[in-house]
């Protein structure tokens, strides 16, 4: 595309040079005076060259210069580069689908695994983050996609010559992760996903949403979840113990469905390595003012200034949540793998 691109872009310019060379001005046209762009609507072309800058030098209007380059280049392109046409201040260029399709497969069978390739890129380190799935439950068809646009996104920037790290945070402790937990604690019964015969990310989001149940009948539930996460901060060997367990047999699960799939990572952080770092930080600005702590004992940074809200960064209980962790995760990745762009593929 970019070669036909820069065919067409001589053409076009050749013309214009024909144009002002017969009004008795400079044949000359700098070489970026005709920026290719792509046209709103692929039915008006592939390729449109803007013609506004040679309205003052040809005294003419922009719409008249185009309808005078499309006429003259009409019949001049020659087979198999396409038709041009004129739109407003606007010349587009429509290509020739059968021609274009065999020069590329031509030049795919020719390259193999080269074609395509540029060093446009060299030099710059791209971290790409995505799809990031928590350990309660199987991926989703949003993972899926997220998935797929995070590894294109790599492969294609990586054949651009740029160093990419792919890198995949699990979202391995918090209150969702505590729901599944007490749900199996009440009623799993010592089972398994071999004894149940089920895959263990499916497993253990089956328990999930019996939490959800279990909600809706005990309203203590919610009160011994959050009694659940405390022990789990606190170290308490029984709820560690419960919650590695649990999260293997997501893990294992999850890493089934990314080797079906083509999907794979150059670096895996979980969220129960780095939260703290997150909270210590919190705590820091606490103390240097930067943070303010309510009544309750809760946390929050005010970014109403900043256009915008309120976020709370520690529970009242001391607990994290995704906020902190990402502030830990964000001054352990920099430090990690220093990176140029940084791309975070989201839903």
């Amino acid at each position: 595309m970019r070669n036909y691109r820069e065919r067409w872009r001589e053409l076009v310019r050749g013309v214009l040079s024909s144009m002002q060379r017969e009004a008795g001005l400079p044949a000359d046209i700098p070489a970026d005076a005709l920026p290719p762009e792509t046209p709103p609507n692929l039915q008006m072309g592939d390729i449109a060259f803007p013609l506004f800058g040679f309205a003052k030098t040809l005294r003419t209007a922009p719409p008249l210069i185009a309808r005078e380059v499309a006429r003259r280049l009409a019949a001049a392109a020659g087979p198999g580069l396409g038709t041009i046409s004129a739109a407003g201040p606007y010349v587009n260029v429509q290509l020739d689908r059968p021609s274009v399709t065999a020069e590329v497969l031509d030049a795919v069978a020719r390259e193999g695994d080269g074609w395509g390739r540029t060093d446009g890129l060299a030099g710059t380190r791209y971290f790409v983050e995505f799809s990031c799935p928590n350990t309660n439950k199987p991926l989703h068809i949003g993972h899926l996609r997220n998935d797929a646009l995070g590894e294109s996104l790599s492969r294609i920037l990586g054949a651009a010559g740029a160093e990419v790290l792919k890198a995949n945070l699990i979202n391995d402790r918090g209150v969702h992760i505590c729901k599944s937990m007490l749900a199996y604690q009440r009623f799993g019964g010592g089972a398994t996903p071999e004894s149940a015969g089920v895959k263990g990310d499916h497993f253990v989001g089956d328990w999930y949403v019996r939490y959800h149940q279990l909600s809706q009948e005990d309203p203590t539930a919610e009160e011994e979840v959050r009694a659940i996460l405390r022990r789990w901060e606190e170290g308490d060997p029984a709820t560690r113990e419960l919650w590695r367990r649990m999260n293997g047999w997501v893990m294992e699960g999850i890493s089934e469905t990314y080797r079906r799939t083509g999907i794979s990572f150059d670096r895996t952080y979980h969220e129960s390595e780095l939260y703290t770092i997150g909270r210590d930080v919190v705590l820091d600005g606490v103390a240097r003012g930067l943070f303010e702590r309510e009544a309750d004992g809760s946390v929050w940074a005010d970014l109403t200034a900043k256009g915008l809200d309120r976020e709370v960064l520690l529970r009242s209980d001391g607990t994290s949540l995704y906020l902190t962790q990402d502030i830990g995760l964000a001054i352990h990745r920099a430090k990690d793998w220093p990176f140029d762009r940084l791309i975070y593929v989201v839903a």
